[in-house]
């Protein structure tokens, strides 16, 4: 088999079948791991390995400047993951006549779409913890950009930098980047043989998201896919790590030199004590376009103390370590074992834990 990248570490990003000029590759997705596969109809252009940011690292930067905070707009604060900025920022552009193109939930795929008013806006928000496939937008982007349109791409830093990559040189109009601090991230088969379990394939699902503010579970047209107010077991594995797919344990993006203008996240360990409750975001900027970004949009800026947030943000250091159990998890789960009961023999304190404080809310004794 012939592979665009090394074998098994493919990071899903789409840049390389985007760019073939004779649809040679076809990325594979076998749960564990991707693999962007070459057939015979490749013409040996070198183009695939040119824009794959596995093989092609773009320059990366140190932050110039650090914040945290969150948006000023009431309404965009409470219905945001964290504190805001994202969606703050997305407004701010598109206002002053610029396009937003980022991941969004639709038809049951998480896939990216474009935004050029705010109700379009609107429809990003969330966290997703899953592999968004971003086929397609890189030559989107390239086209609006030599349109002379200016462009914010918000992604994972794999993605930022496939862009990167695939953009190259064109300039007539300005990019400006965002990548978000990320844990890893599973396939999206692996959530679908979740959901599977309680009867809502992803397909029947108009509304989906993984988190609200401090409140981590899977949310299915804002209802709670289990007991509302407890994490259920896709939730568990995910935050501890076992899910991923094998490219994120490698990641060469987990780390304080950043690929985008800006990177945002959670400012997880902020000493705003009051505001914890409501999310606040973290940013680090690393260009003037980035600063301009957060200069531009609705938002409260404080100082934040970067070695903390450091230290509450593992990826950006260094990526997650692979758990012991993974291996034999996902053997299993090929195998058709179900989901929940493996993950439970790979955290038992953790699911009981959760399992205690689903009882204990549907008895009242809990929120």
């Amino acid at each position: 088999m012939k592979t665009v990248c090394e074998k098994n570490k493919c990071a899903g990003c789409m840049a390389c079948v985007d760019i073939c000029p004779k649809q040679a590759i076809e990325v594979k997705d076998e749960l564990s791991f991707y693999n962007a596969e070459i057939n015979d109809k490749c013409i040996d252009c070198g183009l695939c390995h040119k824009v794959c940011p596995q093989n092609n690292t773009p320059m990366l930067s140190k932050p110039k400047v650090w914040y945290q905070g969150w948006a000023k707009d009431r309404d965009v604060r409470e219905t945001s993951s964290s504190g805001g900025f994202a969606t703050a920022i997305s407004l701010s552009f598109v206002e002053n006549g610029g396009i937003v193109y980022t991941c969004r939930f639709d038809n049951g795929m998480f896939t990216f779409a474009k935004a050029s008013n705010i109700e379009e806006v609107k429809k990003f928000k969330g966290s997703k913890y899953v592999k968004s496939n971003p086929r397609g937008v890189y030559e989107r982007i390239k086209k609006d950009l030599l349109d002379g349109r200016n462009i914010l791409f918000i992604g994972l830093p794999c993605q930022v930098a496939a862009l990167v990559n695939s953009v190259g040189s064109v300039d007539r109009g300005e990019l400006y980047t965002v990548d978000l601090i990320c844990h890893g991230t599973p396939s999206p088969k692996l959530l679908e043989y979740f959901l599977k379990k309680y009867h809502r394939p992803l397909s029947s699902i108009k509304n989906i998201s993984f988190r609200k503010n401090n409140k981590m579970q899977i949310w299915g047209d804002n209802e709670g896919i289990v007991t509302k107010g407890a994490s259920d077991k896709y939730t568990i594995a995910f935050l501890k790590g076992l899910t991923y797919t094998e490219n994120c344990y490698k990641c060469l993006f987990a780390r304080i030199e950043r690929v985008s203008d800006l990177t945002l996240g959670d400012s997880w360990g902020s000493e705003i004590n009051e505001e914890k409750d409501k999310g606040i975001s973290l940013a680090l900027c690393q260009t003037d376009k980035g600063k301009e970004l957060l200069q531009k949009a609705n938002v409260e800026l404080k100082n934040v103390d970067l070695d903390i947030a450091i230290m509450n943000n593992q990826q950006l250091s260094k990526p997650f370590v692979v758990p012991k159990s993974r291996e034999n998890y996902f053997k299993s789960i090929k195998k058709g074992k179900t989901f929940n009961r493996e993950v439970f023999k790979c955290f038992p304190k953790d699911c009981i834990k959760q399992d205690v404080k689903r009882v204990m809310i549907k008895l009242r004794l809990a929120k």
